[in-house]
């Protein structure tokens, strides 16, 4: 049979042929069928991201929008084509979120000042948001309290910073350990430049020993009066060195005076070594090339009070020597077990003896803590 405009329908069999080859499209309801399931299948998209939870949910048209908490912003946030990025700039720039403060403007808060005697006072001073002054002082504290660089990585200081300033990006071990050694060469630049402005001479004193690893050191320390008349005190240099002989001392020390650009020396003080003599002969000689050299170096050379008193004590200790050694082993006899210290405080309280020292052991290189551990064993002379 033919059609009005003579094209021929297709036939019973070419419709079944085609439907067998798969060329056919689904019907209608087929496919609204298998929409369903998926959308049952799929469910809601969950809330995962934490922005979530500065927004109330608002469905308009079948797409999701998020209506901010703290100054009614309706934001679109359906999951398909937006995500939650819009969600987390707003919350970090909303105006009216308690969490954000604004930078421009100081908060008054109690702190502390110094008055021109020297006394510090409490007092009302304007303070504002700085992130770089936040990551000097944080440095600042690693390095005075002697902490690791991965402190700032715990989860207790981490959750203290969100709750004393959330505003505050928390650095890595890695930016923080950047961060100290920016701070040492800040204040490297600032003592060098005190050094080149101070108008006295310097006075140095220098020390050396050998660690536990068998390790040399040497500690170098600038002692002047600042434009100011106050009293300085700087350590220039902590550093390794080859040996203890005299020679090595004094260029490691003339090393760091150029590194420092200081010439102006006075007086080198030192303890009674040997070494030293030749260290200090050393620096004679280049303060005289230098043309800095006082009356000609002959007063450069400083002993140290402290050692010659400390010579003088032990030279009279040893003829003390086997008194010491015998209340030294009473000592030890006690402290070497947790019961014979038990007991000796039995015994201290049957004595009725009123004292709330303990007893302790003296250090060979330390002749006042001999004295302590003397003087502490002769009021428990009873109870020994």
């Amino acid at each position: 049979m033919s059609t009005t405009d003579g094209e021929s329908n297709p036939s019973r069999n070419e419709l079944e042929q085609e439907g067998s080859s798969g060329t056919l499209p689904p019907s209608p309801t087929t496919q609204s069928c298998e929409e369903s399931s998926f959308a049952k299948k799929r469910g809601e998209y969950k809330k995962r991201s934490k922005a979530w939870d500065h927004f109330h949910v608002k469905h308009v048209n079948g797409v999701r929008h998020a209506i901010c908490k703290y100054c009614d912003k309706d934001i679109a946030a359906d999951p398909k084509s937006h995500g939650t990025t819009p969600l987390n700039t707003h919350v970090a720039k909303c105006p009216l979120n308690p969490k954000n403060k604004h930078t421009g403007q100081a908060t008054l808060c109690l702190g502390e000042t110094e008055t021109l005697a020297g006394e510090v006072k409490g007092a009302l001073i304007s303070w504002k948001f700085d992130a770089e002054a936040i990551r000097k002082s944080l440095a600042y504290m690693v390095i005075v309290d002697e902490l690791p660089f991965k402190h700032v990585e715990g989860r207790g200081f981490q959750y203290m910073m969100r709750t004393a300033c959330p505003s505050f990006r928390i650095p890595s071990r890695w930016t923080i350990s950047r961060d100290c050694y920016q701070l040492y060469l800040d204040e490297k630049t600032k003592l060098k430049q005190l050094l080149k402005n101070n108008s006295g001479r310097i006075c140095l004193t220098t020390d050396s020993w050998t660690s536990i690893q068998r390790i040399n050191y040497m500690c170098l320390t600038a002692h002047f009066i600042d434009n100011d008349w106050k009293l300085n005190k700087k350590i220039l240099n902590f550093c390794p060195i080859a040996s203890h002989k005299g020679t090595e001392v004094g260029k490691v020390i003339e090393k760091c005076l150029l590194e420092w650009g200081v010439d102006d020396i006075l007086t080198v003080t030192v303890d009674n070594a040997s070494s030293n003599d030749v260290a200090v002969q050393y620096l004679r000689g280049k303060l005289q090339n230098w043309g800095k050299a006082v009356l000609g170096g002959k007063w450069t050379h400083v002993r140290c009070v402290a050692h010659i008193v400390n010579l003088i004590v032990n030279d009279g200790i040893k003829k003390l020597g086997d008194s010491v050694d015998c209340i030294r082993a009473a000592v030890r006899y006690v402290r070497q077990s947790p019961s014979r210290l038990k007991k000796f405080k039995e015994c201290v309280e049957i004595e009725k003896i009123e004292c709330k020292r303990l007893l302790c052991l003296d250090v060979s290189t330390r002749w006042n803590s001999t004295y302590l551990m003397l003087d502490t064993a002769q009021r428990f002379e009873r109870a020994f």
